[in-house]
C-alpha cells in the first residue's frame, strides 16, 4: 500500500515537471523573440529624424518631414504630398537621413599615371586596343573556315 502512494506521488510530480518544461519552452521559443523584436522597433522609433526614408505598415514609402512627439504623429513627404500618420504606422526605416558629408580625401600625386617625357601632354595619342567587335577576320577554327567557304 505504501508503494502505491509513492508511485502516485511520483506521477503527480512528473506532470508538474512536464508542465514547467512546456512553459519554459514556450517562453524561449515564442515570447522572448517577440520581446526582442518589440525592443528593436522601439529603439528604431526613438532614433527617427527628419530626412529618414521610411516605409509605413501600409507599404507607403516616404521621407519624414516632421515628427510631433506630443501627438505621436509623423508627417511624410511622398513625392510632394504630405501625409500625417501615427508614429506606430512606421514599419521600418530604409535609409537614414543626410549625415555630415565629408569631402573625399585628395589622392597623392604618386597615384597619378606617369606621362612619357618625350611627348607633350597635348599631343599624346591613346593606344589602340582590340575589342571583341574588332576581332580579326581570320577564322578561328576549321569549322569557321568551312562555314566562310560555303558562303
Amino acid at each position: 500500500m505504501l508503494s502505491n502512494l509513492v508511485v502516485a506521488a511520483g506521477g503527480q510530480y512528473s506532470t508538474l515537471i512536464i508542465l514547467v518544461v512546456f512553459l519554459a519552452l514556450m517562453y524561449f521559443l515564442m515570447l522572448r523573440p517577440q520581446q526582442k523584436q518589440q525592443k528593436k522597433h522601439r529603439d528604431m522609433m526613438s532614433q527617427l529624424k527628419k530626412g529618414d526614408h521610411v516605409i509605413t505598415i501600409g507599404r507607403l514609402h516616404g521621407v519624414i518631414d516632421e515628427i510631433n512627439q506630443t501627438d505621436k504623429t509623423v508627417t511624410l513627404d511622398c513625392d510632394g504630398i504630405y501625409l500625417v500618420f501615427d508614429l506606430r504606422a512606421i514599419a521600418q526605416v530604409t535609409s537614414q537621413g543626410p549625415q555630415a558629408v565629408t569631402a573625399p580625401a585628395a589622392k597623392p600625386a604618386a597615384a597619378a599615371p606617369a606621362k612619357p617625357a618625350d611627348q607633350p601632354a597635348d599631343t599624346q595619342q591613346p593606344t589602340a586596343t582590340k575589342t571583341d567587335d574588332q576581332a580579326d577576320d581570320a577564322p578561328k577554327s576549321d569549322d569557321d573556315a568551312n562555314d566562310s567557304a560555303k558562303k
